[in-house]
């Protein structure tokens, strides 16, 4: 069957082959605040790595990239997007930082006290 873009939306057996969002299936059935959570990071032009940028609810991945696109690139400011689902995020405890962070003690070496200042080298 084709759509008003002139398109065919399924195969000859009947088989549609458009993603949930296109189809519309299911997407209108969920509450929004039952969509997964989704974190987004954009790269701006200026910018060489990716910023976390904000989150937001969608139903699927490509929902979450055009949502995103239209909520953190209105003038446009990115470059690039990345959207993750807040769930396959795994972080460390910011309680237990100074225990995560702290150099080892055994590895002085990584410490510049070690070395010798030479005499004629100046800001060092």
């Amino acid at each position: 069957m084709a759509d008003e873009r002139g398109t065919r939306d399924a195969t000859a057996s009947g088989e549609d082959r458009r993603s949930p969002a296109e189809q519309g299936a299911g997407v209108a059935e969920l509450p929004a605040r039952s969509w997964p959570l989704w974190e987004v990071f954009v790269r701006s032009a200026r910018g060489l790595s990716h910023v976390h940028a904000g989150s937001l609810h969608a139903a699927d991945a490509q929902m979450a990239l055009e949502n995103a696109r239209d909520l953190y690139t209105r003038r446009s400011e990115g470059v690039s997007l990345w959207v993750v689902p807040s769930a396959q995020i795994t972080a460390s405890d910011p309680d237990r930082r100074g225990a995560y962070f702290e150099t080892a003690g055994d590895k002085v070496y990584r410490h510049p006290t070690f070395y010798a200042r030479a005499e004629g080298v100046p800001h060092l």
